[in-house]
């Protein structure tokens, strides 16, 4: 009996608890974005200039961003479009329990998974569609208004509490079917891009099926120590989305693979053994790799000589952004205007979205506005992610990466470097792939090493 009374006060607090941080976490303060018009914007490689074509025209306000001097012309729509067609991948609420675990929400501690996820959706789409694929419906998504965002987060936080309380969840139906979407796009391949738009999405979803859903991660990241409820840093992530992508088990991503450097340096017949082997025997092709490097951008605080460092990253087209942050909270950066960082926010609380019926809606994992933040503030540990679709693309971002490490080291140490040969000839422990050792004992120690650099909001 008194067990069952212990029970029933821990689900108690669960069920508070999840509901106060829907309130904090949707708490969002709806400032705007001031773009300057004497500079161009970068995002994930491709560049914008906002200059004067009409001075009597506006950006609409929905846009969540402003020029400064009021000019706001010139390619700020295309900007928008590109930025918005990102796919955002943020806290959630009352999605299936996480096992091991009463969790129904990551508030509070997913920031660093939820930007890891938004680096390898990026990686997926280049994979896919291409960079210059964007969202159809991208300028049709409109921010909440800011005079009601108060109000309505209250309602919201007690709507939240007495369902937590009674056990209930509100159900939500999507009003545009998919069938009308697609009658919108204009041929066959708008037709499937939008069926590919739909599938990343959906392989991201918060329930225990997804390949790269939160619960998934979880399970990953429980072979190097991790569980539920813990931080996770940018290296740690790192690691359990190779591990996520390399056990999928789907016929679309038999084509990729994710590498991950060690101690700061990319071993290139490694890479390129992964991009080589396991393709199906009717396949030649090369396999695309995700290369991700955890860095450390200085000591306790970012070194500023690496600035223009990131800003070259960011201008590279086959560049998938940066799992990074400020300090005790992670942001996926995937572009720059002068000393500014351009980024997606993932500590916005939204309900729970079942993936798996066949029109779901797309519009809460599209992110209606950027951000920006001063490189200052930007805290030293981080990921940088890169896509390469075969051997030779490989070659050649190696060849030009090497050239912007050598140029922003000077007189340092580079970031990391691209080696040739194997780590085994430099006396590296090989990988272990199994299934029940997950991390070898070389990667168990770096992980460890890392993760008392780790930061996630609390």
């Amino acid at each position: 009996m008194e067990a069952t009374g212990t029970d029933d006060v821990d689900k108690l607090k669960t069920k508070f608890i999840s509901a106060w941080n829907n309130m904090k976490y949707s708490w969002v303060l709806k400032t705007k974005t001031y773009f300057s018009r004497n500079s161009p914007v970068l995002l994930l490689g491709k560049c914008y200039h906002f200059k004067y074509e009409d001075e009597d025209e506006l950006l609409p306000a929905r846009s969540g961003c402003t020029i400064e001097d009021h000019v706001i012309a010139g390619n700020v729509e295309e900007f928008r479009k590109d930025f918005i067609s990102r796919i955002w991948l943020t806290y959630r609420e009352e999605f299936p329990q996480i096992e091991g675990s009463a969790l129904t929400t990551d508030c509070g501690w997913g920031c660093t998974l939820r930007t890891g996820q938004m680096l390898l959706a990026q990686g997926l789409i280049l994979h896919f569609l291409g960079r210059a694929w964007t969202w159809p419906d991208a300028l049709n998504i409109e921010n909440s208004d800011s005079e009601s965002w108060t109000s309505n987060t209250v309602k919201k936080f007690t709507a939240s509490f007495e369902a937590s309380l009674s056990g209930e969840r509100e159900l939500k139906t999507p009003t545009i079917s998919l069938k009308e979407k697609i009658e919108r796009y204009s041929d066959d391949r708008e037709m499937q891009n939008e069926i590919y738009h739909r599938k990343i999405i959906s392989w991201f979803g918060d329930s225990p099926l997804a390949l790269f859903g939160l619960h998934q991660l979880i399970e990953y990241g429980k072979k190097s120590g991790k569980k539920a409820g813990d931080w996770y840093g940018p290296a740690v992530v790192a690691h359990i989305l190779r591990k996520a992508v390399e056990e999928a088990r789907h016929p679309d991503l038999k084509g990729i693979t994710i590498y991950v450097a060690q101690d700061c340096t990319v071993y290139s017949s490694d890479v390129i053994d992964k991009q080589c082997t396991s393709m199906a025997s009717d396949n030649t092709n090369d396999k695309a790799v995700i290369i991700l490097v955890p860095v450390r951008l200085g000591g306790e605080r970012t070194n500023a000589d690496y600035l223009d460092f990131v800003k070259g990253i960011l201008s590279l087209e086959y560049c998938v952004g940066i799992i990074g942050g400020k300090p005790k909270q992670s942001y996926y950066f995937a572009g720059f205007q002068d000393d500014s960082l351009i980024y997606m926010d993932p500590h916005y609380c939204q309900s729970f979205v079942d993936v798996s019926i066949k029109d779901f809606p797309l519009e809460t994992f599209h992110c209606p506005s950027p951000k920006k933040m001063s490189f200052r503030k930007m805290d030293p540990s981080c990921t940088i992610g890169f896509y390469c679709r075969n051997v030779q693309d490989f070659k050649r971002a190696s060849e030009e990466i090497t050239k912007m490490l050598k140029i922003s080291s000077k007189e340092k140490y580079p970031l990391f470097t691209f080696v040739n040969g194997h780590s085994r000839d430099y006396d590296f422990t090989s990988t272990t792939t199994s299934e029940e050792d997950l991390f070898s004992e070389d990667e168990k120690k770096r992980i460890k090493r890392f993760s008392t650099e780790e930061f996630v909001l609390l």
